[in-house]
């Protein structure tokens, strides 16, 4: 068994053995020293840049497929190292991040940078309920599902603070 920060090499090697590693890991942001969810986020900017492109339908879609596919992938990755939500495991500051930055998908950049800001503060301070999810929720689903729900958090202040700028 693991502790939450570190991984031993054997555990790294078991976490990027499998696809569902690779993804678990953000493709290897997570293997950060330090901050893992922070580097985690800042690597879903990428393809939230050819995600936000897409109609409205197709980005939901996306981020639903993408959330269903993180719970077997971080089940499986949690599993692989002994730890449910290790640190190295950031699919779910992804998932997480894509639903912050819905209100802003052609929104200015300084939006973008403030929609990270706000979830990175829900995902590390985790109001009621995120923090009673992230304890009660075990497995892929916990580890997802306390992350969309800072995203929604975020998203929700997001849009407001755009509305009262329009």
């Amino acid at each position: 068994m693991s502790d939450k920060t570190t991984l031993t090499p054997e555990q790294r090697k078991q976490l990027l053995a499998t696809p569902a590693g690779w993804l678990a890991c953000g493709f290897g942001s997570g293997l950060a020293p330090v901050a893992q969810g922070t580097f985690g986020s800042l690597a879903a900017i990428l393809p939230w840049l050819l995600l936000r492109t897409l109609p409205m339908q197709l980005y939901m879609f996306a981020v639903v497929v993408a959330f269903g596919i993180g719970v077997l992938a971080c089940g499986i990755a949690g599993r692989a190292v002994g730890v449910d939500d290790h640190r190295s495991i950031v699919w779910d500051e992804f998932v997480g991040l894509w639903i912050a930055l819905i209100p802003v998908l052609m929104g200015p950049w300084w939006m973008v940078v403030l929609g990270f800001a706000l979830f990175r503060l829900f995902d590390v301070w985790k109001p009621w309920p995120i923090r009673l999810l992230d304890r009660r929720l075990k497995g892929g689903m916990g580890v997802m599902v306390d992350d969309v729900v800072a995203g929604v958090f975020a998203a929700v202040v997001l849009a407001l603070v755009s509305a009262l700028l329009r």
